[in-house]
C-alpha cells in the first residue's frame, strides 16, 4: 500500500482580487488532489451529472448536480471525474477573514457568519436552491472584482436564508490541522478508497497507522463520529449506488464488486442507508432519465 502524504491545497486568488474564482468544463477540467484540504471557504457548485460526495466523515452519491458549501480545513475529495457527465463545475475560495477579522460579527452579517461556523461540518445543498444559487454563482464568472465580491455576499445571503440545506457531519469531524493527525487521518481514508473491495481487519488498519486496535477504534470515533466498519460500509454503500447507475450489471455483482459478501446483509444496509432496497433505487433512476 502506498503511503499517501496529506496534500494542502495552495490557493493563489485572482491578481487584484481577495478571493478565487474558477470555473471548470470538459475542456478544462479540474485537476484537485483526490482528497486534501485548505484553509479558505469553498463554495462548490456542479451544474448537473452525478458523482461521489466525500466532506470530512460523510459520503454520499448526488444525482442532477451538487451545491456545497466547505469550511475552513474540512477535507474533502474532488467531486467530478471523467464519468460525472457534468456541464460545468464552479468553485469559490476564500479565507474566513478576506473582509477583515471581524467583518462577519457586524450586525448585518452574523446570520451569514452564523451559516460559515455552521460550514466547518459541511453543508450540501438541494433542489431548486441548488440551481437558483448555482444559476448566481455561475453569473458571477464574467464580472469584475468588485461587483464579483458583492456577488458572492449576495449568494451566501441566499445560502443563510434558505432552510432547503443539510449539514453533512452532524455528529462533528474534529480533526485539527496539526501534521500527524492530517497524516494518520488521510493514510486511513486514501488506504479505505484502495481497499474497501476487499475486508479491512481492524488489526490491519491499525497497524498502518501504529496504533493499537482498541487505541485505533476510539481515536477513529473521536474524529470522524463513526466506526471504522460504519465508515467503511458507507463508502462501499456508495460506490454501490454509482455502481447501479452507471453499469447493468446484477444487483448481485453489484454487491460483491462493492466489497460486501452478503447479499441479504447488502440489502439491509443499502436500504438503511438510501430508504431504498438497491432494486428499487435502480428502478426508480430508470424512471428519473426516462
Amino acid at each position: 500500500m502506498k503511503n499517501i502524504k496529506p496534500s494542502l491545497e495552495k490557493i493563489v486568488p485572482e491578481f487584484g482580487s481577495s478571493l478565487y474564482y474558477e470555473t471548470f468544463s470538459e475542456e478544462k477540467k479540474n485537476k484537485n488532489p483526490i482528497w486534501h484540504y485548505h484553509p479558505e471557504i469553498e463554495i462548490v457548485y456542479v451544474n448537473g451529472g452525478t458523482g461521489k460526495r466525500q466532506i470530512g466523515s460523510h459520503m454520499s452519491y448526488y444525482r442532477n448536480g451538487a451545491l456545497m458549501l466547505i469550511g475552513s480545513n474540512l477535507p474533502h475529495c474532488g467531486f467530478t471525474d471523467g464519468m460525472t457527465g457534468n456541464s460545468s463545475e464552479t468553485i469559490i475560495q476564500m479565507l474566513p477573514d478576506f473582509l477583515g477579522n471581524t467583518f462577519f460579527e457586524i450586525p448585518e452579517m452574523i446570520a451569514i457568519g452564523q451559516i460559515l461556523e455552521q460550514a466547518k461540518k459541511g453543508i450540501i445543498f438541494h433542489g431548486d436552491t441548488k440551481r437558483r444559487i448555482g444559476a448566481q454563482i455561475e453569473a458571477l464568472k464574467n464580472l469584475e472584482s468588485f461587483e464579483k465580491l458583492i456577488g458572492i455576499l449576495q449568494v451566501l445571503k441566499e445560502m443563510e436564508k434558505t432552510n432547503d440545506y443539510t449539514i453533512l457531519n452532524a455528529e462533528g469531524f474534529v480533526i485539527e490541522t496539526e501534521i500527524q493527525d492530517n497524516n494518520r487521518i488521510n493514510l486511513i481514508f486514501n488506504f479505505v478508497q484502495q481497499e474497501f473491495s476487499r475486508a479491512i481487519p481492524l488489526e490491519e488498519i491499525a497497524d498502518k497507522v501504529s496504533m493499537s486496535v482498541p487505541g485505533f477504534c476510539r481515536y477513529f470515533k473521536k474524529i470522524t463520529g463513526k466506526t471504522f466498519t460504519q465508515f467503511v460500509n458507507e463508502y462501499r454503500l456508495v460506490h454501490a449506488a454509482k455502481l447501479l447507475h452507471e453499469k447493468q450489471t446484477s444487483i448481485t455483482d453489484i454487491c460483491f464488486e462493492s466489497g460486501f459478501n452478503n447479499f441479504s446483509h447488502f440489502n439491509k444496509l443499502f436500504k438503511q442507508f438510501t430508504g431504498k432496497t438497491p432494486s428499487m433505487y435502480r428502478n426508480e433512476l430508470k424512471y428519473t432519465v426516462t
